[in-house]
């Protein structure tokens, strides 16, 4: 299965897999379907499709429970994963976007909006121009090679929340509606509530450590990065290596015996 343009499709009712493989066979993807979340995983041992469209109500592994697995793997961590599925209530979307879904689309659904929606995914991951590496107090944010850190140390985030935070970076100091995000990070509006970009923002937050205020809430509007951030204090180690005692020259404190007398 082709890196760039393979989708692994998991949905176990073949009128729907169908359905999608058809589409996305006419958008010029390579589709692999399966029924089954075990197969799925063992598939992604081998190669990493550009993303996947998960169900949850499979047969043998909950689709939630496939999510996790791929997200605890270091090989599959940053794949893109849109769930597909008929559980449409919000509870049911939080739930997926909190384990790491990058986006979820509820059954019935439109073959075009899924395909708008994967291609958004993908080129969230794959944009072939380099952008600038943007350093921002603690925060160093590399999207062309995908890598966020925080006072040096990695973050691991997903396709949306990297699509979020260069969104928000981009625009420090101003104010952006939840709308405005949904559009900007999936590049439409798509069938969901605002409170995806809740879910989001949290989960950014909650990776981004001492940097997660730089991320502030606007009441009633949406979130904002601020102009500037805060003075950037040491790292625990530098703060360490600054308290460490000198060492005491040997010939300046050695003390003179007195002698007998």
């Amino acid at each position: 299965m082709s890196r760039n343009r393979g989708i692994l499709v998991v949905e176990d009712e073949p009128a729907i897999s169908d359905l999608i493989a058809f589409h996305l066979k006419e958008e010029k993807w390579e589709p692999v379907v399966v029924e089954e979340g075990k197969r799925a995983l063992e598939l992604l041992e081998k190669t990493l499709p550009a993303a996947v469209v998960l169900d949850l109500m499979l047969p043998d592994i909950d689709g939630i429970e496939v999510l996790r697995r791929i997200r605890e793997n270091p090989h599959t961590k940053f794949l893109p994963v849109l769930i597909l599925t008929a559980r449409g209530e919000e509870t049911d979307r939080i739930r997926g976007l909190e384990v790491g879904a990058d986006d979820y689309l509820t059954k019935p659904f439109s073959p075009r909006e899924l395909m708008l929606r994967l291609a958004n995914l993908v080129k969230g991951r794959g944009a072939e121009a380099k952008p600038p590496v943007v350093s921002f107090g603690l925060l160093e944010v590399d999207e062309g090679r995908f890598r966020v850190t925080v006072d040096g140390e990695p973050v691991e985030i997903s396709a949306t929340e990297m699509r979020l935070l260069t969104e928000l970076l981009q625009h420090r100091g101003k104010v952006l509606s939840r709308k405005q995000l949904l559009q900007k990070a999936w590049g439409f509006m798509p069938n969901v509530t605002e409170r995806t970009i809740d879910t989001h923002v949290k989960r950014l937050r909650r990776k981004l450590g001492p940097a997660a205020s730089y991320i502030e809430t606007v009441r009633g509007v949406g979130y904002r990065m601020v102009e500037e951030p805060p003075l950037v204090k040491p790292s625990q180690r530098e703060k360490t290596k600054k308290c460490e005692p000198k060492a005491t020259d040997q010939k300046t404190s050695k003390r003179k015996t007195p002698r007998a007398t």
